[in-house]
């Protein structure tokens, strides 16, 4: 497979597998504009590599950029330099339409604010990245309907979303992110909003997700508690990442 060479590629043949490839971004730097004109540093010459059934908790303090790299690395924004190559695939330099094509098979996103739709069924909040993949309804239901099973939701299918409580929309919400079975899962302070209880479920489901289905998982957080179940922990301080402490498997 070639890597897509420029913006204005819209190639798909460069697309990695559905699940098991790697990570590795490069040099990556962002900046922005502040409302009185002055350039804000916020990543500053980031690199790191993940591979395959890896976990990775990026942790610090806020406004640190730590949802900034996640953007990135999703292709929501684009850098102002580095690169950011998933499989042989080059997010950082990819068309709009590859791009799109790219997060729709191969990405998940799991925020802090669930954004679900209040009036579709737990079920049918789901299932929509299966049908907008063309999945019929019927086959994405099901499919729906089992992982909010898997989640203590068997009994929440057909209520709407915005009946759930804060901890059960999350788990919805964390459901819809993984149905389509990314190979590259993007967590920006999944547990934020959760109480202790729920927020360990929705931490261990994720970084069972990953070892389960060969992908890459990243994690930005402040839970010290759901950094220490990753395999690794990257220190973003200053638009730098610093130091990395390996973690056991638990």
């Amino acid at each position: 497979m070639s890597k897509v060479q420029s913006p204005e590629s819209e190639r798909t043949s460069s697309e990695p597998k559905a699940t098991g490839f790697g990570l590795t971004v490069t040099d990556l730097r962002k900046s922005f504009s502040s409302p009185i004109g002055e350039r804000i540093e916020v990543l500053r010459s980031v690199s790191f590599a993940a591979g395959p059934s890896e976990t990775i908790a990026i942790i610090g303090a806020s406004g640190a950029g730590k949802s900034t790299l996640l953007h990135l690395l999703g292709g929501l924004e684009a850098p102002d330099h580095g690169t950011i190559v998933a499989g042989e695939f080059s997010i950082d330099s990819a068309g709009p339409t590859a791009l799109a094509q790219f997060r729709n098979r191969n990405v998940g996103f799991v925020f802090q604010f669930h954004h679900l739709l209040p009036d579709l069924t737990a079920a049918e909040n789901v299932s929509l990245p299966l049908m907008i993949n063309r999945t019929s309804r019927r086959e994405a239901l099901r499919s729906a309907n089992q992982a909010l099973k898997e989640v203590g939701l068997g009994d929440r299918t057909s209520h709407p979303a915005g009946h759930l409580s804060g901890g059960e929309q999350q788990r919805v919400a964390l459901c819809r992110s993984l149905i389509s079975r990314p190979a590259l899962v993007l967590a920006d302070e999944p547990t934020g909003n959760l109480d202790a209880a729920n927020g360990d479920e929705v931490a261990r489901a994720l970084v069972s997700y990953g070892r389960t289905n060969r992908a890459v998982v990243i994690i930005a957080t402040h839970n010290r508690g759901l950094a220490e179940l990753c395999d690794r922990i990257l220190v973003l301080k200053d638009g730098k990442l610093g130091s990395a402490a390996s973690c056991p498997r638990v």
